[in-house]
């Protein structure tokens, strides 16, 4: 996928009064074609983006917005959205229209049909889009007012909802494409190229491509249940879900990496490795870890527990249950209440099971006296935390209803806190690259304009510019998450690329100036004053399960050496070789070496693929010669081998691959040769 041309750098285009924007941008010599063509303009006076045949009543300065930028895409989506619901109304009559909103790398459109979409549906859904797109038709934007909408939407409820005419308050539901709040009520028509004669329409705020041939390459995905404005109280829908790119080669680029992204699952690789499961006696987004799952989370967990120490943190542990008034305190209870489990009645007390480990974390700091002599002072656990997710987006490893965190908590002088932030920046850095994750920006989430922000405007901006400040310092890419900060305090997150290019929010790192302020937590100054820390939140991992179900996609469960559940799989040619390989596994297991012996009935070369099948880094395979000379033929997970390799060679070479922590496989040349 190209990245997105800089036409928004070219100087600003003047659009005289009564003048298409359209027009202004060919006179000017813009290209209106391609993935550098131009889509829509952005009003220079407003920022809001226009139609290429919007014509200002005076004159304007635009700039271009290219196809290939992401707000590009977002409108090649948006009019694509557009075109499947008028799909899905020519050939399913009466279904009734929901919301079809661009999102990340596509679009979806909801819709309640007499009965839900079936594969078949889409494959004829695409069909007709493909007709449409054909078509050339143009998007007409008009200007309608609300008893006009009321009549020409009688048949469409939920729209008449979300601009409170019907049923509803007027409040948009996420990703609407309409305006509500006294907002100027508009109509996108699609007409014919022809005759200019209405074919399809929808209460729309835009913008849009002039015309649905612009939209150069899509398709539709899947299709999914989805609830009314996501409340389980409100109606289900049918939610079509689809992908429109600038061209057709960034097209088949998405799809190629949808389905990298599918053979690389982690859901699957967890069935097929025997890594996990999630029982349904025990319940949704509840994971249990079998054998081999357990070994990469006992690697994962000795890590990071012995880098917090190597780092300055003291390992503490906290009950999974604490009664509602500790919640209220640390100012979580408000925020968090629909995603924490619900209540327990004991002893005449509210029990909750904890969503977050730091307000116990501050029990400790407040069970003695503390002194400027004692900062930073810095707690670390793995603890088990329970969100009650939504069924909805409850996904594998990667969303789940009970999570254990490497959470830590530094307290600091105020003094201290911009150096503590440097240093934990250097520890999740170093650890995302140790673990072979080391293509990653960051993003500074702030406060937003929400009334869900505790603490005044200073404390925010204070806190702000020293994360940005140690951000900065680091080189990378910083990207501003307006309003996406956690009640208590700003935070930087470590967004890390995979294997295939996808972004995932790893560690996070978080300022906290109100927690201590509720807790009333305190310390000795230097001039024997009393002073209230600073508290600054860290997750190396995030979660453990996250993580994990990170890394099996990254690595398409090909864990390197070091991590892998089995990392040397003996298969004899006969069972005569059996004692033989046996002796070698005992000093491989001897060196910590996670070694098995296959001594099934199976013949040798299925042996073989099922330690391939298994990912299995290093096979040892042993004949009568092998076994005779004290050798073993070396296979490679890449399917190299190098025969008549000492066994003590083999071991040694084995060994010191797995004591370097190599995140790449080795080559039969340069392991046995080294």
């Amino acid at each position: 996928m190209s990245a997105a041309p800089n036409l928004a750098a070219t100087a600003p285009i003047r659009v005289p009064a009564g003048t298409t924007a359209q027009d202004a941008l060919k006179e000017a010599g813009i290209p209106l074609k391609g993935p550098d063509g131009a889509v829509v303009v952005r009003d220079l006076a407003t920022g809001d983006l226009k139609d290429l045949a919007w014509a200002p009543e005076a004159d304007a300065e635009v700039e271009p917005v290219p196809a290939a930028s992401p707000e590009g895409r977002a409108v090649i989506r948006h009019s694509t959205a557009h075109v499947l619901a008028q799909a899905v109304q020519d050939l399913f009559p009466g279904t009734r229209l929901g919301i079809g909103p661009p999102v990340e790398n596509g679009f979806y459109y909801d819709f309640d049909p007499e009965r839900p979409f079936t594969p078949e549906d889409l494959q004829a859904l695409e069909k007709r889009m493909q007709e449409i797109v054909r078509a050339g038709q143009y998007f007409s934007r008009r200007e309608i007012s609300d008893a006009d909408a009321e009549a020409e939407l009688a048949s469409e409820p939920y729209k008449l909802e979300l601009i409170g005419l019907k049923g509803g308050a007027g409040e948009a539901a996420e990703g609407a494409d309409v305006e509500v709040g006294g907002a100027q009520l508009t109509m996108y028509d699609n007409r014919d190229a022809r005759t200019g004669d209405l074919v399809w329409t929808d209460l729309c705020r835009g913008p849009h491509l002039p015309r649905t041939n612009n939209i150069p390459a899509f398709s539709l995905t899947r299709s999914a249940a989805a609830y009314w404005r996501g409340s389980e109280k409100n109606p289900q829908l049918q939610r079509i879900y689809g992908t429109a790119w600038e061209s057709r080669e960034a097209h088949k680029a998405y799809l190629e990496q949808l389905a990298e992204a599918e053979r690389r699952d982690h859901r699957r690789l967890g069935a097929e490795l025997d890594l996990f499961s999630f029982p349904d006696e025990i319940g949704s987004g509840l994971v249990v870890f079998h054998p081999k799952g357990g070994v990469i989370k006992r690697e994962m967990e000795d890590y990071v527990r012995r880098r917090h120490i190597e780092e300055g943190f003291d390992y503490v542990g906290t009950p999974h249950i604490s009664k509602r008034g500790l919640f209220e305190t640390s100012g979580h209870l408000p925020y968090y209440a629909d995603t924490m489990f619900p209540p327990m009645e004991l002893e005449n007390a509210e029990y909750y099971l904890k969503a977050m480990n730091c307000p116990m974390h501050n029990l400790i700091f407040r069970s003695r006296g503390r002194s400027y002599r004692d900062l930073p002072l810095r707690f670390f656990e793995f603890g088990t935390v329970y969100r009650y997710e939504k069924s909805g987006v409850v996904h594998g490893l990667t969303r789940v209803r009970g999570l254990t965190q490497d959470d830590s908590h530094s307290y600091v002088t105020p003094e201290q806190a911009p150096g503590e932030i440097r240093h934990l920046l250097a520890f999740v850095l170093g650890l995302l690259s140790d673990f072979g994750l080391d293509d990653y920006y960051l993003e500074l989430s702030t406060r937003g304009d929400s009334d869900k922000f505790i603490g005044s405007g200073e404390q925010w901006a204070e806190a702000t510019a020293v994360l940005e400040e140690a951000a900065r310092e680091t080189g990378l890419e910083l990207v501003a998450d307006p309003g996406g900060a956690a009640f208590y305090g700003p935070k930087i997150s470590v967004q890390a690329r995979d294997a295939i290019g996808r972004t995932w929010q790893m560690s996070t790192i978080q300022y906290d100036f109100n927690q201590p302020a509720r807790f009333g937590l305190e310390y000795t100054s230097a001039d024997g004053g009393r002073a209230q820390p600073v508290m600054i939140h860290s997750a190396k991992f995030g979660s453990i399960e996250r993580f994990f179900g990170v890394l099996t996609e990254h690595y398409a469960g090909a864990f390197p050496a070091w991590l892998a559940p089995v990392q040397v799989t003996g298969i004899p040619v006969t069972d005569e070789q059996v004692p033989y390989l046996t002796d070698v596994a005992l000093q491989l297991r001897a060196r910590g070496i996670r070694v098995e012996v296959d001594d099934s009935d199976d013949r040798m070369q299925k042996k073989i693929r099922t330690a391939s099948k298994q990912k299995v880094p290093f096979v040892l395979i042993a004949g009568a010669t092998e076994a005779e000379a004290g050798a073993v033929s070396f296979r490679f997970r890449d399917g190299s081998q190098h025969n008549g390799v000492p066994v003590d060679q083999a071991v040694a070479a084995i060994v010191q691959w797995v004591e370097s922590r190599a995140n790449v496989d080795p080559t039969a040349e340069a392991l046995v040769a080294g």
